[in-house]
């Protein structure tokens, strides 16, 4: 059975109270349901983790490298400007598919450059909570 592990970047622990015309008015909680729902239904075991804090993300993309399959990320604002988190998951040679639940080509141009996205095996945005089920199909069929 594959393992993946699915990572909320910061402020995604606001989803359902932050900005909820762009990120839908269902919960944080609801999300991670419905991603461990989905997972089941693939065969594919998941574990979900979320920090704020950029060291916390590296801390755990290093570990995953030596239990996991997978990797989904929306690593948020840290999309656009981390280049550590870039280096982490270049350096951890496990797929990851870099996910967002907005599409980010259509809001802020700023948003529309990632520099995480060159280091993952693709990039999934703009279809709300599905662009994490759709990461977790691509996973398992990697």
């Amino acid at each position: 059975m594959k393992k993946i592990l699915v990572i909320h970047g910061p402020n995604l622990n606001l989803v359902g109270e932050r900005e909820p015309g762009v990120y839908g008015s269902e919960s944080y909680d609801t999300l991670n349901s419905n991603i461990i729902d989905r997972a089941k239904s693939l065969g594919i075991e998941c574990e979900i983790f979320q920090s704020n804090h950029e060291g916390a993300i590296i801390d755990k993309l290093h570990a995953a490298r030596k239990t996991f399959d997978g990797v989904a990320i929306n690593a948020g604002a840290y999309t656009h400007y981390s280049y550590a988190i870039r280096d982490a998951i270049s350096a951890i040679k496990i797929p990851c598919v870099e996910v967002h639940i907005s599409n980010v080509f259509a809001r802020d141009e700023f948003r529309s450059t990632s520099v995480i996205a060159p280091v993952c095996k693709g990039s999934i945005s703009g279809f709300g909570f599905a662009s994490y089920y759709l990461a977790l199909q691509a996973l398992a069929e990697l």
